[in-house]
This record gives C-alpha cells, sequence and structure tokens, in this order.
C-alpha cells in the first residue's frame, strides 16, 4: 500500500521547522510521508496545499492558523482531500476577538513599535528558541503576516460539517490561546473525528498526537 502524503502548515509566525519537530516521528511511525513547505503567508499556504495535491488526494492540516487553512482548503477541495490532522484551532468562522487573534495583533504592534527583542523578552525555554527563530526567518513579513493572520477567517461550524474524511484533532485543555473548547467543537462537527487532549507542560511534542487521532478515525 502506497505511503500517504501528509501536507502541515505551520500556524501564526511559526515555521517548517516546528512543524518538523512536532509531526515527523509520529507520522513516519504509521507510515506516512510528511511535507512541511516553507510558507510565510496566507496565500503561500493555500498554494502549499494546491501544489501537493495536484497529482493524487492529501492529507492536510496545520497547527492553529494552519489548521484553519487547511481546513478550509479540504472544505473547498473535498475531492483532493483525504484526511484531516489538526493541532489547536483557535476560532472557528471571523475572529471576533479571539484570544490567538488579539495575541496576534498584540504581537504586531510591540514588534513594530519596539523592535523583535522586546516582542520575545517575555518568552522562555522552547517557546523562546521556537519564537526566535520563526520570527526572524518572517524578517519584513513578520508584522504584515501578524495583521493577516488576525483578520484571517476559519471555517464554520456548518462548512465542517461538510467535511467527510477521517479527521484528528488535538486539543489543549489549559492553553488560553488556543480554547479547548473550539478543537471539542470541531471535533463535534466534522463527522467521525476524534478529539485527543493535552496540557501545556506537555508542549510541543505532544501535539503530534493528532496523528493518532487521525488514524483512530480512520477505523
Amino acid at each position: 500500500m502506497p505511503s500517504e502524503t501528509v501536507v502541515l502548515l505551520p500556524g501564526t509566525a511559526s515555521d517548517e521547522v516546528f512543524v518538523r519537530t512536532v509531526f515527523a516521528e509520529p507520522l513516519s511511525q504509521v507510515g506516512a510521508v510528511l511535507v512541511a513547505p516553507r510558507v510565510r503567508t496566507l496565500c503561500e499556504r493555500l498554494t502549499a496545499l494546491d501544489n501537493a495535491s495536484a497529482g493524487h488526494p492529501i492529507v492536510v492540516g496545520g497547527v492553529s492558523l494552519g489548521a484553519h487553512v487547511a481546513a478550509l482548503w479540504a472544505v473547498r477541495n473535498p475531492d483532493r482531500c483525504a484526511g484531516l490532522v489538526l493541532a489547536l484551532p483557535a476560532w472557528t468562522g471571523a475572529a471576533d476577538g479571539a484570544p490567538a487573534a488579539l495575541a496576534a495583533k498584540a504581537s504586531a504592534r510591540v514588534v513594530a513599535d519596539r523592535g523583535l527583542d522586546a516582542a520575545l523578552a517575555g518568552t522562555t525555554g522552547w517557546l523562546h528558541d521556537e519564537l526566535t527563530r520563526a520570527w526572524h526567518g518572517y524578517g519584513d513579513e513578520l508584522v504584515p503576516h501578524f495583521e493577516e493572520a488576525a483578520e484571517s477567517v476559519a471555517p464554520t461550524l456548518d462548512e465542517l460539517r461538510s467535511l467527510t474524511v477521517p479527521a484528528g484533532i488535538v486539543g489543549c485543555t489549559d492553553d488560553p490561546v488556543h480554547p479547548v473548547d473550539v478543537a471539542r467543537k470541531w471535533a463535534e462537527a466534522i463527522p467521525g473525528a476524534v478529539l485527543t487532549t493535552t496540557t501545556l507542560d506537555a508542549y510541543p511534542r505532544a501535539l503530534g498526537d493528532a496523528v493518532q487521532a487521525w488514524q483512530r478515525a480512520k477505523g
């Protein structure tokens, strides 16, 4: 049986390095091939999915904003999507003051007004290391990307109900930026979706649990 191709997108101001760190091992354990494209804008994220699906249906997904973009792409391209691997969806439909959207706007203001080092000053540990690498990688695109992400639209519940492919979702029970209630609503809306949960102290590796949830959804 040929390996499944799984194209996963990063979240807001995140990058392909983080995606590989989280998902490469769990996907290899189930015989799937990870594609983690280098993307910065929303348009580049959608184009990466279009390009990857040129020959055959693919499994798509990502983290936070990446999950939003992948799920919307799946709604619009049902014949090209074979499954979903979704981590930390942050809102449904319009952002409407969602914590992740407000965080993106606040980050844009700090970077624009005080610089990148000031924006990173309050972070520590693995998060500091990840953001330092990824945010520097965006260069001059960072502030416009924050602003674009904060105004972006996620799928509505009605759109999610139209999906008919196996879907695995991971939510976090104590992440205020990505409320677990959003993940639960997504899982309830997508027919046959499997939800698994984690906690902040298990980040970031536990986000890869979405892979096992996807496998369970496949039956």
